[in-house]
């Protein structure tokens, strides 16, 4: 205790520490996950089902770690600009997948595009990349949709409330990231490959 204390004197220093190393760690397995899929010439889809059970794999083996960044808030805790380049990295790679994925033609047309003003802040679209042009112009809202879903599906796996209800929570994991991707227009094929062996 005392050697954490001579480092981190103060409460909210060791939080913003353990924050970015949660935050740096996740993002690295997903980004080994992706070169890997990428390596071995998968497809858009493919990638992204392999780096979102990347991250799966990492929020159950690390779940205080899950909780720390995307559980409750710590009481009088507000995370500083520090921690934005690490908490960055995990959307970015699902951002990566998604311009690939468009540039190579693999995204398919919504049925409509969701009319009014910018519904994301400039440094969202930024992580983009930019707006992309019709008919794919809503693209970067239907991300953060994306990005939004797989989070709150990791939070109700990791917190144990699919428990009860789900006979298969790896595959289940599967079949919601491949209706979510349908969102923007991505396949994401399901094979029947096991995506990670549960404990629970």
């Amino acid at each position: 205790v005392a050697e954490v204390e001579g480092v981190f004197p103060h409460r909210d220093e060791l939080l913003t520490a353990l924050v970015i190393d949660a935050y740096e760690e996740s993002g690295t397995a997903m980004e080994e996950a992706d070169r890997n899929a990428c390596a071995a010439g998968a497809s858009a889809g493919t990638r992204l089902l392999a780096v979102t059970r990347a991250l799966r794999t990492w929020s159950f083996d690390n779940s205080a770690a899950f909780t720390l960044i995307y559980g409750s808030p710590v009481p009088g805790y507000h995370a500083p600009q520090d921690t934005v380049p690490a908490a960055t990295r995990t959307p970015a790679v699902l951002a990566g997948i998604v311009r690939s994925a468009l540039a190579a033609g693999e995204l398919t047309p919504p049925r409509r595009t969701v009319p009014g003003p910018p519904l994301l802040r400039p440094e969202a679209v930024q992580l983009f990349g930019g707006t992309p042009d019709a008919p794919f112009a809503d693209l970067v809202e239907r991300g953060m949709v994306l990005w939004s879903n797989l989070i709150g599906l990791l939070v109700f796996q990791v917190f144990s409330r699919t428990h009860d209800s789900v006979r298969d929570e790896s595959a289940y994991f599967d079949f919601a990231i491949a209706v979510a991707a349908e969102s923007i227009g991505l396949v994401v094929p399901l094979d029947g490959t096991p995506g990670r062996e549960d404990t629970a």
